[in-house]
């Protein structure tokens, strides 16, 4: 279970992720757009947990001094524990890949779970931060993807504008695709 919570401290690891991605981003146009999406969901993810923490500050269990028998998986960490950023950036990501890529998602949105599950196990967080991290995780992936849509929509909607020509005493009444 360590390795789901410090798994990125590898290359190895941050290198095969790296390859993932680029090979999504080569591929198809919906893996491309799963990947992109994902890829601005995640940060704004990292940073709304950062809010939390910096705004809502609690203790980890490995820094709470009324627990006596915690044991610590993981190295010491000063910051608060409010919202697992480690588990709001693996859920906006499978999200985000359930959303676009439907099943060939699943292995991501099942990763967020595990990597959730470690930080629990790992002394790192209390259940409650977790799960706030994955709401948090999840809520960013749906606002980024209907964000996304409604851009999409809108530029569909200006091109069918665009294609036909009104003439003088029509008015314009889009038609639907």
């Amino acid at each position: 279970m360590r390795f789901f919570s410090e798994g990125l401290n590898y290359p190895w690891v941050k290198a095969l992720l790296g390859v993932m991605v680029l090979a999504m981003i080569l591929s198809g146009k919906q893996t491309r757009r799963a990947a992109i999406l994902a890829l601005i969901a995640v940060p704004l993810s990292n940073f709304v947990t950062d809010l939390f923490k910096k705004g809502l500050p609690m203790p980890r269990p490995l820094n709470d001094p009324s627990l006596t028998d915690c044991i610590m998986r993981v190295g010491y960490s000063d910051s608060a524990g409010t919202a697992s950023a480690h588990s709001a950036n693996m859920m906006a990501a499978g999200v985000m890949f359930v959303i676009h890529l439907k099943w060939f998602g699943a292995p991501w949105f099942a990763l967020a779970v595990f990597v959730g599950l470690s930080r629990i196990y790992n002394g790192a967080h209390y259940p409650s931060q977790v799960l706030l991290g994955w709401v948090v995780g999840a809520f960013m992936a749906i606002s980024v993807h209907l964000i996304a849509e409604r851009i999409r929509k809108g530029k569909e909607q200006k091109a069918i504008l665009e294609a036909e020509p009104v003439r003088p005493g029509q008015t314009h009444e889009p038609t639907q695709p």
